[in-house]
């Protein structure tokens, strides 16, 4: 399989904002869709996020619309989720997904995860 770098997250005040990247060394990742999901300890895990490569559209879950945002910087390489007006139930590890199939629906290629915790 072939890794996917994540960075970002940490500890965040309740209305706080956070920025988690998600990067690919060695293949070109507008080449896939990218998906953000999270799990917090007992939970499932759940889907966050999605944006496609032909043409960047993005979905949400309802428990996030209006309040994360997923982008891409191809010249970068890197796929963010930008998360704002965090809130204690958003505590979670965080996971970005590579999909060669574009439909936000086969996941082949996972990053490491990343801590994510909203606390006052």
């Amino acid at each position: 399989q072939v890794p996917l770098v994540q960075s970002g997250g940490g500890l965040v005040q309740p209305g706080g904002s956070l920025r988690l990247s998600c990067a690919a060394p060695g293949f070109t990742l507008d080449r896939y869709a990218i998906g953000w999901f999270r799990q917090s300890p007992g939970k499932e895990r759940e889907g966050v996020s999605c944006i496609r490569s032909s043409d960047s559209t993005t979905t949400y879950a309802d428990s996030v619309k209006g309040r994360f945002t997923v982008s891409r910087n191809n010249a970068k390489n890197t796929v963010y989720l930008q998360m704002n007006s965090l809130k204690p139930e958003d505590t979670a590890v965080y996971y970005c997904a590579a999909d060669p199939t574009f439909s936000c629906l086969v996941w082949d290629y996972w990053g490491q995860g990343t801590q994510v915790t909203v606390s006052s």
